[in-house]
């Protein structure tokens, strides 16, 4: 009977034990990396050139996540906080300052992707909006 009684405590300490991680948890909703498939008059072909693609799986705190960009040039940094209802806060944007040939892309960028105040998710699909009719699209990276 102790024997019975130490294994079933032990199991029990071992299952708490394994479930007690500090291991990362990712929500793949949203939590992945997007590789950018339609934004303002770049075509696909340039966009994919540029390995235009935004980063959601930094370290998040309830909604918020920190994120990374790349859009041909320069690494750029932000915060973005993505609400139940579809909304969507960008803040804390910024980048290095590299000058490279060609930043048009980056430069659009920059300069719409913190207006951007809607997503939308469909499969593997993100969807950034404002409240103008400009967007961004994006497939998830991992996905094929």
């Amino acid at each position: 009977m102790k024997n019975i009684i130490l294994s079933l405590f032990a199991a029990f300490i071992l299952t708490l034990v394994l479930n007690c991680s500090s291991a990362k948890v990712n929500n793949q909703h949203y939590q992945r990396e997007w590789m950018m498939i339609s934004f303002d008059q770049f075509t696909k072909q340039q966009l994919v050139e540029s390995k235009a693609q935004i980063n959601l799986t930094g370290e998040r705190t309830g909604n918020t996540v920190k994120g990374t960009a790349k859009m041909g040039c320069n690494s750029i940094f932000f915060v973005a906080e993505l609400k139940n209802n579809g909304k969507i806060s960008i803040s804390g944007i910024g980048n290095t300052e590299m000058a490279c040939r060609n930043m048009e892309l980056e430069n659009a960028f920059m300069k719409k992707f913190g207006s951007m105040t809607n997503y939308s998710i469909e499969g593997h699909r993100l969807t950034l909006s404002d409240g103008s009719g400009d967007e961004m699209k994006f497939i998830a990276a991992d996905w094929d």
